[in-house]
């Protein structure tokens, strides 16, 4: 039998969705006789990882104490290592009524007619003041810049913060609209022990992938000497301008089928919002995937980043701190940016091209691309697979 690496912060995955279908049914009766609370697109997707055991081993909301503390030290209140504040906050000064001990049911922003997505049960309902919000966003995404996408959206989402343990009663829209793709931790721990794989490697994704990062897959994948790669796509809410779900999965789908060797990769994905909080969200994306059995994740130039935030290799290099490298058992494949050699005749690793200038690789920008898809344009073969690139045009030239 394979035998997996463990879970982050205890020896079982602990999952928060009542997998027990008339103990649902009972929760979801009764939550009609709740108050209730439509709750925002981070918060339910924070309850949907934590349903599929991916936030492995939080069992709830946190406080302002402990949002403040993991912010600013990385630690929960007992100490477990956790990289962001995993929260339920709302605009609704109504909150502050909700009494310690009280039940009350979420509801799906995401979900036509907004159905209840969770109980909550009530530890505490506290005011953040803007020094709190300032806090928590300068340590989480480097800024307090509202141009910065995770930083407005984190400021959007009110000043009342709503702690306490959910019992989650569905996964949101994700086994919907993605019902060959979204998996949960143990799904894809599953998968691994079927597949045999003890050593994988996770890339994350939240873009269709090019030439580029098929070949750091299969770069990763020789040098680490790995069972696998899972290509592991991010399924919930993006910043305006990102390509779909539908569609990129459909081209990683083409891209894998026609070009990696059979048993070599896994497709999936999960159900979370994304933070652009480069290093601290590519830790966040280590931990979720040691949840998943995985034993490296490639971080490569800006992991998670937006615009000009990060430094290119900041993300790989909070790895390196104390903290992380002893709490963390999952590692990290350093990747640079990789493109295809025009010398060379094949995609590299960009420090590992000697003597070469930024003429001699094949790089687009990806509003370049947009703009070239859009127009019916084909992408360079050095650039994308023709097969991938024809998704991509159909959708694009759809929208224009």
């Amino acid at each position: 039998m394979t035998n997996l690496i463990l879970p982050h912060g205890s020896n079982e995955l602990n999952t928060l969705y009542i997998e027990d279908e008339m103990a649902r049914s009972s929760m979801l009766s009764a939550s009609a006789e709740m108050r209730s609370l439509e709750i925002n697109s981070a918060a339910a997707a924070n309850a949907v990882m934590m349903a599929a055991g991916y936030f492995n081993p939080l069992t709830g909301y946190m406080n302002k104490e402990e949002a403040l503390k993991v912010s600013r030290e990385m630690l929960t209140l007992n100490d477990i290592f956790w990289p962001v504040p995993i929260v339920n906050i709302t605009t609704d000064a109504n909150s502050l009524d909700y009494t310690h001990g009280e039940e009350i049911a979420l509801k799906d922003p995401n979900v036509e007619g907004n159905p209840v997505i969770a109980i909550q049960r009530i530890d505490n309902v506290e005011k953040l003041s803007d020094d709190d919000i300032e806090i928590i966003v300068k340590n989480v995404f480097g800024t307090t810049d509202v141009n910065h996408p995770g930083v407005k959206n984190f400021k959007d989402q009110g000043k009342y913060i709503i702690s306490g343990p959910i019992e989650v009663l569905n996964y949101s829209y994700f086994p919907h609209d993605f019902p060959n793709t979204f998996a949960t931790a143990p799904d894809i721990r599953k998968m691994l022990t079927k597949a045999g794989w003890s050593k994988t490697i996770a890339f994350q994704t939240r873009n269709p992938m090019h030439r580029a990062h098929e070949e750091l897959c299969k770069m990763a994948y020789e040098r680490l000497e790995a069972d696998g790669v899972l290509i592991h796509m991010l399924l919930g809410k993006l910043k305006e301008g990102d390509i779909p779900g539908d569609v990129r999965d459909a081209a990683i789908r083409k891209m894998v089928e026609l070009y990696f060797e059979e048993n070599t990769a896994i497709i999936s994905g999960f159900g979370f919002d994304m933070m652009y909080a480069g290093p601290r969200e590519a830790l966040l994306h280590a931990v979720f995937r040691q949840n998943a059995g995985c034993t490296h994740l490639i971080v490569g130039r800006d992991h998670a980043g937006v615009g000009d935030y990060y430094e290119p290799f900041e993300a790989q290099e909070i790895f390196d701190l104390d903290i992380v490298r002893d709490s963390l058992k999952i590692e990290i494949f350093k990747a640079d940016h990789t493109a295809y050699s025009k010398k060379l005749d094949k995609v590299v690793m960009m420090r590992d091209a000697e003597d070469h200038s930024k003429d001699d690789f094949v790089l687009l920008s990806g509003t370049k691309v947009r703009e070239m898809l859009a127009a019916g344009q084909e992408l360079p073969p050095e650039f994308a697979r023709k097969e991938v690139a024809k998704i991509l045009m159909t959708y694009y030239q759809e929208r224009s």
